[in-house]
């Protein structure tokens, strides 16, 4: 069961809970969210399901998820609900349904390649959230993020659009000099959009402290300046120029991890075996990277955020470089159905780290 399945299933439980009368919810939500469990909780995944139906069924969270729950064990491929916190259901999977996930998430990434996460959640936004004026003389750490933030958005089915604003700004007034057009306090001012006019700024980001573009190479200048939050200064050059597993550098971290699963598909076809998911691979933590990508991609569009996503690429290439080991056969060892699987599991992070490095403009090379 994939995440999508666990939310349509857990809106299936509030339906039978309305439908038996033990809610009174007058409106369904039309989606609930279903993740990882936070450090501290239980299971496979965890849902706020409860919390977001307490208010309007006038209920306390614990007694919404005491209905949800009851619910909820009957379902096949769900073996035990827990009720933590305020109100947090907490899902574990049986072992079989957590096989059949895994089956069908490395089968979806092999088929949609590096669009997996894409969809379009955010297609009905208005035209004056998608669209973004990028003011003339931007600093360099603007026009990126906010170009990063357009092809974010345009991931989740928004029309997002940049527009140049090339009117040069005026020079800043001197502080003595008199300001004819400075609205007088309590005169009202003039809000009115011009025709055609994009009305949503460009991201704001503070400016790189120093040259990056003549200190580092491409894609670590885009590095450097998208995985900091906008807030944040970006990254200092030193760690960037390491090309090393142990330096700290986020960015070579992914883009290795990218080049070894492209290495083991290489080595793998010179054995003679290919990737196939034919059976389990016990991998929970890798699993469970691949499945969170396509909601990390819609939480950095909607929050225009991303570094989400770089910080979510750099956790996904450390678990896989943990888990790359086991793919190729040892020594005189015959390649099996578990290999096949393993390098099936391979690929489809390779496929995810190519994804996203794409969409943050950075190069995901197959040797390094």
């Amino acid at each position: 069961m994939t995440p999508a399945d666990l939310s349509l299933t857990v809106l299936r439980a509030v339906r039978r809970a309305v439908g038996d009368g033990v809610l009174a919810v007058r409106e369904l939500p039309s989606r609930v969210t279903v993740e990882r469990p936070r450090p501290g909780g239980l299971g496979d995944w965890a849902t706020n399901a409860a919390l977001q139906l307490a208010r309007p069924a006038a209920l306390p969270p614990r007694q919404v998820a005491e209905v949800l729950r009851e619910r909820l064990l009957d379902v096949p491929g769900i073996e035990r609900v827990d009720i933590t916190g305020p109100g947090f259901l907490n899902l574990t999977l049986r072992p079989d349904a957590r096989a059949a996930a895994g089956r069908l998430l490395v089968r979806r990434v092999r088929e949609e390649g590096m669009r997996y996460g894409y969809g379009d959640a955010l297609a009905g936004l208005p035209e004056e959230q998608v669209r973004f004026l990028l003011p003339h003389g931007a600093d360099p750490r603007q026009r990126v993020l906010t170009r990063t933030v357009v092809a974010l958005l345009r991931s989740q089915g928004a029309p997002a659009r940049l527009v140049q604003d090339r009117t040069p700004q005026a020079p800043a007034p001197q502080a003595d000099a008199p300001q004819p057009h400075e609205p007088q306090p309590g005169a009202p001012q003039d809000r009115t959009p011009q025709p055609g006019a994009p009305q949503n700024t460009a991201p704001r980001a503070l400016p790189p402290h120093y040259d990056v573009a003549a200190v580092l190479p491409r894609d670590a200048q885009r590095w450097a300046m998208l995985r900091p939050a906008p807030h944040d200064r970006v990254l200092d050059p030193a760690p960037l120029l390491r090309l090393t597993e142990s330096s700290g550098n986020g960015l070579f971290t992914v883009q290795y991890a990218h080049a070894r699963a492209a290495a083991l598909l290489r080595n793998a076809a010179d054995l003679g075996f290919g990737p196939v998911y034919d059976e389990d691979v016990h991998a929970p933590e890798l699993l469970a990277a691949l499945g969170d990508h396509p909601d990390v991609l819609l939480a950095a569009a909607r929050q225009h955020a991303p570094d989400r996503l770089a910080r979510h690429l750099e956790a996904l290439a450390d678990t896989f470089l943990g888990f790359q080991h086991t793919v190729l056969p040892l020594g005189d060892e015959k390649p099996s159905a578990a290999h096949r699987s393993r390098l099936a599991l391979a690929e489809a992070a390779g496929t995810v780290l190519a994804g996203g490095l794409s969409l943050l403009g950075v190069s995901a090379p197959a040797h390094l």
